[in-house]
């Protein structure tokens, strides 16, 4: 599995906040596109957005560096924010499944 990290820091919660709604809907429309196997997304009290991907392909994460480059450059042009992101290779992963283990008693 391939990931892509985002992390952007924002000055304030309300632009954070601004930025990640904008970022999800943006994100969210490239799922089947590049072929994304997850994609999650954070918001810090600190004014912090951070995103992680995963996909199965290198060529899926590039197809997607590229439009996410686009989404982030628009939001560049509108907020003021530090970016740091980096690619890489997933080495342990862990979610537990959503399961329902009540016992219905008659």
């Amino acid at each position: 599995m391939f990931a892509k990290v985002y992390n952007l820091k924002f000055p304030s919660m309300d632009e954070a906040k601004v930025a990640a709604s904008y970022i999800s809907d943006s994100f969210g429309k490239l799922i089947v596109d590049c072929n994304l196997k997850a994609l999650n997304m954070s918001l810090g009290q600190c004014g912090s957005v951070t995103i992680q991907t995963k996909f199965d392909t290198s060529e899926d994460l590039r197809k997607f560096e590229i439009k996410a480059g686009q989404t982030l450059s628009e939001l560049r042009n509108s907020l003021a924010y530090t970016e740091k992101h980096y690619a890489g290779v997933y080495i342990y992963a862990y979610e537990a499944e959503a399961s329902d283990s009540s016992l219905s008693l008659n």
